[in-house]
């Protein structure tokens, strides 16, 4: 039974920690994005969408942990980096003016 467990935790981790590497991109993306001034709409725009990008990621993480079975077999600490991450971009989004 407890290599089943393992392997199910194994399945399961595989999309979350994609799903954390892809917010963690997005993020370092909408952090290391500069405008060069007030009048930089493009890196405005590129910046909103590298937030929406990391925050839709880390929001589809937190969707597959909640599943029961996930839930079940991984603990907090597998979804909490993606948390934080959307927490980042969020907070980045809204201090871009």
């Amino acid at each position: 039974m407890d290599d089943d467990r393992r392997l199910l935790a194994t399945v399961f981790a595989v999309p979350l920690i994609l799903l954390t590497l892809v917010s963690a991109f997005f993020c370092w993306t909408a952090l290391t994005i500069r405008p060069s001034g007030v009048w930089d709409d493009d890196a405005y725009a590129g910046i909103v969408l590298a937030c929406l990008m990391s925050a839709g990621a880390a929001a589809v993480a937190a969707a597959v942990w909640v599943v029961p079975a996930v839930r079940r077999v991984l603990g907090w600490g597998w979804v909490v980096p993606a948390l934080a991450l959307g927490v980042v971009a969020g907070v980045r989004w809204a201090t871009v003016g």
